[in-house]
């Protein structure tokens, strides 16, 4: 019949559509493997995840250490690799029979000299008392910069005293030695300068010899100290008074 033959030939057509491949050129992805995808995509997630919470935990644990180290800790450990470097430059140097401080005054530049020298005129030479005995160092240094050695008086006294010039055992040059005029003159200008400069310095003294006396013990001067700091510019009136005599 005439319906039966376009039922054949519809089917037909549906046939050949389906039959025709896709234009585009993309293949089709099925539902599993796009489920694999998104598995492999939370993977990678994961992954990411974990590694990124464990450079996080290093960095607190390395910065708690740091935060724990002393608070010079970095200036000992930049000397301490400093020793390293020049105990094996000295090393490397004593292997090739070459001289270590020659060798590192060849690498220190111009420049870096001349600010390490300008660095030392700059230092303070006398910092000030800090006990006797560094005092008295400091002294002997001064007195050592002002020897001027005289060869001529030297040769003279070596030649006065002959074998006796250097002293042994039995020597009895001790005590013979007359000092010159212009040396007695040096040892007493230094001397003169020695107390004019130390005329020059005070001490502070806990008591005024000068000022009045108005306690009988040192509790009680101190009681009047705090009383003049607190009430003193109002009894300063009354006090002159009863000392003038002239209290009311």
């Amino acid at each position: 019949s005439a319906q039966g033959g376009g039922g054949e030939r519809k089917m037909a057509a549906d046939s050949e559509v389906q039959d025709i491949p896709c234009s585009s050129g993309e293949p089709t992805i099925s539902a599993a493997e796009k489920r694999e995808e998104r598995l492999k995509r939370f993977r990678d997630l994961h992954l990411k995840r974990n590694e990124s919470r464990k450079l996080n935990h290093q960095a607190v644990a390395e910065e708690d250490r740091i935060l724990k180290l002393p608070a010079n800790w970095e200036s000992k450990k930049a000397r301490l690799e400093w020793e390293l470097k020049v105990e094996e430059k000295k090393k490397e140097c004593l292997e090739k029979g070459e001289n270590y401080e020659r060798v590192k005054l060849l690498e220190i530049s111009a420049d870096d000299a001349e600010r390490w020298e300008r660095k030392k005129k700059k230092k303070n030479s006398d910092p000030g008392f800090s006990d006797f005995a560094a005092a008295q160092f400091r002294q002997y240094q001064r007195l050592v910069k002002q020897i001027k050695p005289d060869l001529e008086a030297y040769d003279k006294q070596k030649d006065d005293a002959g074998d006796e010039f250097y002293a042994t055992a039995n020597s009895l040059i001790h005590g013979t030695h007359v000092p010159s005029k212009a040396g007695v003159d040096r040892l007493v200008a230094d001397v003169e300068k020695q107390i004019e400069k130390r005329a020059k310095y005070s001490r502070r003294r806990r008591y005024n010899d000068d000022a009045d006396i108005d306690y009988i013990n040192e509790r009680n001067a101190n009681f009047n100290k705090k009383a003049e700091r607190f009430y003193g510019k109002y009894t300063a009136e009354i006090k002159q008074n009863l000392e003038r005599g002239t209290a009311v």
